[in-house]
């Protein structure tokens, strides 16, 4: 227990720039209260004092601001930094070497027993405000940005920002194969004249989700029509030539549909501008 708690304060000069001197960091650290309360909270609860460690822990949220169920897994050299409002969960697990900020939520989406919150690896930070909720997994040296709010597993050695979360990769083939997939989306949907004003390739939203969907919908079709097309042409080759006979337009709608393709291209060329 003490090994652990030297461990905590050296923790603390390593991550916090702020802190000068052993003696302050015991007497002023919110988060060193609440930690070593925990570890206390913690082996009483393993040997069944259930009543004496929800009390201190009960105390130490009192007394700090920082609420940890004296049945969460906590690793070592686990900091909090500044502390006031961090909520960890009964079943959540943290690994060695995490930072939370204040306000970070560590909870649950489900009322039934067991497994409920999430599980932290070694070397996670958390940024201040965020919510990570449910029983999943959330990388080695993962980065959740602060207010975030995360539902879904995260991968290691990435960046999570934004509600819903969404991941910035470094480096990496997933990254890679997502920007060929959006590029050939963008690509295809220049070809037909449409420009998603004001958004990104990593920007989660569920009007744009629908229009991704569309599009590969639509590529998709179109795809099918010309091989449907291809194939009649080789049980009639006068088919093609037929269909383009054929016009389904008037004048005046090819005038108009001659306008619209020119609005859009100037509106392609201004937004490259």
């Amino acid at each position: 227990m003490i090994k652990q708690l030297k461990e905590d304060i050296k923790a603390v000069f390593s991550r916090d720039p702020a802190a000068r001197n052993t003696f302050e960091v015991i007497t002023t650290y919110p988060g060193i209260h609440a930690l070593a309360m925990h570890r206390v909270a913690h082996e009483l609860w393993k040997k069944n004092y259930k009543v004496t460690a929800r009390s201190l822990s009960a105390f130490s949220r009192f007394t700090t601001g920082i609420e940890i169920h004296p049945g969460a897994k906590i690793g070592r050299r686990f900091f909090i930094d500044h502390g006031m409002g961090v909520v960890i969960g009964e079943t959540a697990e943290i690994g060695d070497d995490v930072t939370l900020y204040h306000g970070v939520t560590l909870g649950g989406t489900t009322w039934k027993q067991g497994k409920r919150h999430p599980t932290l690896e070694d070397g996670v930070i958390v940024g201040a405000g965020a919510k990570i909720l449910g029983p999943f997994t959330v990388g080695k040296n993962a980065k959740i940005g602060s207010n975030a709010v995360v539902t879904k597993a995260v991968p290691e050695n990435v960046t999570a920002v934004g509600n819903p979360a969404r991941y910035i990769y470094k480096n990496s083939t997933t990254q890679h194969q997502d920007q060929e997939v959006e590029e050939a989306r963008r690509n295809y949907a220049e070809s037909i004249g449409f420009q998603p004003y004001a958004t990104s390739p990593n920007q989660s939203d569920p009007v744009l989700d629908g229009m991704r969907v569309l599009l590969d919908r639509l590529q998709q079709n179109e795809k099918r029509m010309n091989t449907l097309c291809h194939r009649l042409s080789l049980l009639d080759p006068t088919y093609i030539k037929k269909s383009a006979d054929n016009q389904p337009f008037t004048q005046a709608e090819l005038d108009i549909l001659e306008q619209i393709r020119h609005e859009c291209e100037a509106q392609n060329n201004q937004s490259k501008t």
